[in-house]
């Protein structure tokens, strides 16, 4: 038990850094009404609070490197729970934005690459694989219990002490972290400020992009990016597309500027050798994807529990419970398992667990519940990617020395953060788009609807459904002035679209992890628990 007082810590706080945004995701309409504002102020908050993290990452790593992992992490965890307390006695939305999208967003910048450092430094060999697989599994459970436990806690006493609890925890966290241990930092305590600034703009970009695509579109604009009054639509398309294209224009912009800065003999901000690591690259593209499909579900199947069965939130956290309780033990049988398989098998093992428990779900999505069948599929769901979670910070770490981890850790955040952000984005505009027009092709082929209605829903429809209750619909459609008998077919209608634009997403849940079990394939072929002791395979020589 000694050996892993380091891992129960590091694992403390992994937990409360995922926990966050989906206790906010579930907590929204209590927010709304106790500070007076809207949901999109709220939307809004979220957003920023990703944004951040998805692009100062790998600043956060080069922190450690420069300042002592420890001492970041420490640093870390101080930032974080001020930012949780300034959260917590909130009196409107601009002091929570302050505080949770920027000051915990801040603080968790300089954590989670630590975390990732600091496990590589204080295991090896068969421990590293193990601590790998508790963190990817807490990580998962982080995310399934916070509906849960934000469900619990906002409905039985109030979304704020779910953030001063953080600020608990992170004290407890903080007085324990003498007994991790940590290497000499690396690399000169001079900051690469242009290649902080060009990462930062091109990755902040890109995961603004993504996030914005399901308000501004993808393609074609629904809403639109607004400066002075003036609506953003380049050659009538969405800004968004736009956006991703300069972000990776800059992202070229600062690889160049980092070679430019190590043939001055300087410190970069991220060796772009790195990236010429097959083993390396490979985990990061398949940490992507990984995030990608679940960020995807965690956004689908929720509204599914809260708009089509009218579950509140806590009834929401439990019927996810089986899978956060099926990703713990995945995650931590998979060691054992690693042992004698590679990550590339156990990898693709939990992809084919993740498209079966989809596949399952598909068939739930009812407007009655299959309680027993859909808790089965979130079972083999949360099986499978709790395989895969265990697997992929091994090979990622692994893969680099000790001088490198913490561009490495920032690496990895910055694939977790995009990854979750194209996934909401992917799933969340497909199930608006099949929704617009589901509900549209049904109420226009209708031969029994007015005029009237038929021309109100393909207005609505241009611009995109809202998703709604159907008691929401009913009430829009009285105040419209439709008749009765308009408002019934056009609710039958609504409720059909939901469902089948529900299913439309899972199914693109399962083709991305088809295409994830081609990805798995570039994956290291020996077993895990040798990752980090022996040279890996498929892995070019590194030229920094």
């Amino acid at each position: 038990m000694q050996q892993w007082r380091v891992l129960i810590i590091l694992c403390a706080a992994q937990f409360i850094m995922v926990l966050d945004t989906t206790v906010m995701n579930v907590s929204v309409s209590s927010v709304v009404v106790d500070l007076d504002t809207t949901i999109t102020q709220v939307q809004l908050a979220i957003t920023l609070y990703t944004l951040v993290m998805g692009s100062f990452m790998l600043f956060g790593g080069r922190l450690g490197d420069m300042f002592g992992r420890r001492r970041v992490f420490s640093i870390g965890l101080i930032v974080y729970g001020i930012g949780s307390l300034i959260t917590a006695f909130s009196p409107n939305i601009g002091v929570l934005l302050v505080g949770w999208s920027f000051v915990e967003g801040a603080g968790a910048v300089m954590v989670m690459p630590a975390i990732i450092s600091l496990t590589a430094t204080n295991y090896d060999g068969r421990d590293r694989a193990t601590a790998y697989s508790a963190l990817g599994g807490i990580a998962a459970a982080g995310a399934a219990a916070g509906p849960l436990i934000g469900g619990w806690v906002t409905e039985a006493l109030t979304w704020r002490v779910v953030f001063a609890a953080e600020t608990v925890v992170c004290l407890a966290v903080i007085a324990c972290v003498r007994v991790i241990s940590d290497t000499d930092r690396s690399g000169s305590r001079r900051m690469d400020w242009g290649g902080t600034f060009l990462s930062a703009a091109g990755l902040g970009l890109i995961v603004l992009a993504f996030l914005q695509s399901g308000t501004w579109g993808f393609i074609r604009p629904s809403g639109a990016l607004t400066i002075a009054g003036k609506e953003i639509t380049p050659f009538g398309l969405s800004v968004v597309p736009f956006m991703i294209a300069t972000g990776v224009f800059v992202l070229i912009g600062f690889f160049h500027w980092e070679r430019h800065v190590i043939s001055r003999g300087e410190t970069p901000l991220m060796h772009p050798g790195l990236l010429r690591k097959l083993q390396l690259r490979n985990g990061l593209v398949m940490m992507v994807a990984q995030q990608t499909i679940i960020g995807g579900i965690f956004f689908v199947i929720p509204i599914y529990l809260q708009y089509v069965l009218l579950k509140n939130a806590f009834e929401t956290g439990v019927k996810l419970a089986p899978m956060s309780v099926a990703m713990l033990v995945a995650a931590f049988a998979s060691p054992k398992l690693a042992a004698t398989q590679s990550p590339r098998r156990m990898v693709r093992l939990g992809l084919i667990l993740v498209i079966a428990g989809s596949s399952v779900l598909v068939t739930t999505i009812e407007p009655q519940l299959n309680g027993v069948l859909f808790a089965i599929g979130m079972a083999i769901f949360g099986a499978g990617f709790g395989f895969i979670a265990s697997q992929l910070g091994n090979v990622i770490m692994s893969s680099v020395g000790d001088r490198d981890r913490g561009e490495a850790g920032g690496l990895q955040g910055t694939a977790q953060n995009i990854g979750t952000s194209v996934g909401v984005a992917l799933l969340g505009a497909l199930l608006i788009a099949s929704l617009s027009s589901g509900f549209n092709n049904a109420a226009q082929a209708d031969p029994n609807l007015s005029e009237h209605s038929k021309a109100r829903v393909a207005e609505l429809s241009a611009d995109g459904v809202e998703i709604v209750t159907g008691d929401q619909l009913t009430e829009a459609a009285e105040a419209n002035g439709l008749s009765a008998r308009d408002v019934e077919q056009l609710s039958q209608h609504y409720g059909e679209a939901q469902i089948q634009s529900i299913k439309d997403s899972i199914l693109l849940a399962i083709l991305l992890a088809g295409l994830g079990l081609v990805v798995a394939q570039r994956l290291p072929r020996q077993p895990g628990a040798e990752l980090g002791s022996t040279p890996m395979v498929g892995t070019e020589p590194e030229n920094p």
